[in-house]
């Protein structure tokens, strides 16, 4: 193992790169968005929203899961403003909130499939 003889190898770039990170608040907050993203039933529900606005019935019927166990990860989903939610009369349907959220997805499907 080899280990660095001196502290800092390039002033330069260790100041660049230090005032180029977010800040601990975002770093934190990001942390929080891919572990949310990062189970795999609440990952299926933002694939599937990704496709088509949805009320917890027919989420339930693409992830293969029951309502409760929907409403509970729609529920952090939309703590974490990744969901939101539209009411059309008695009925409530899901979509993603941010366009972002999308784009991040088919980003990392495209990263895994090269």
């Amino acid at each position: 193992m080899e280990i660095c003889e001196i502290t800092i190898v390039d002033p330069d770039k260790v100041q660049s790169t230090s005032t180029s990170l977010p800040d601990a608040r975002d770093v934190e907050e990001l942390s929080n968005l891919f572990k949310i993203l990062g189970d795999p039933t609440r990952l299926r529900i933002v694939l599937a929203l990704s496709v088509n606005e949805l009320c917890v019935c027919d989420l339930a019927a693409v992830t293969q899961m029951s309502i409760s166990a929907i409403s509970h990860q729609l529920r952090l989903l939309r703590n974490m403003n990744i969901v939101s939610n539209n009411k059309q009369g008695k009925m409530v349907y899901y979509k993603l909130d941010d366009h972002h959220i999308e784009s991040l997805i088919k980003e990392s499907l495209t990263h895994i499939k090269e």
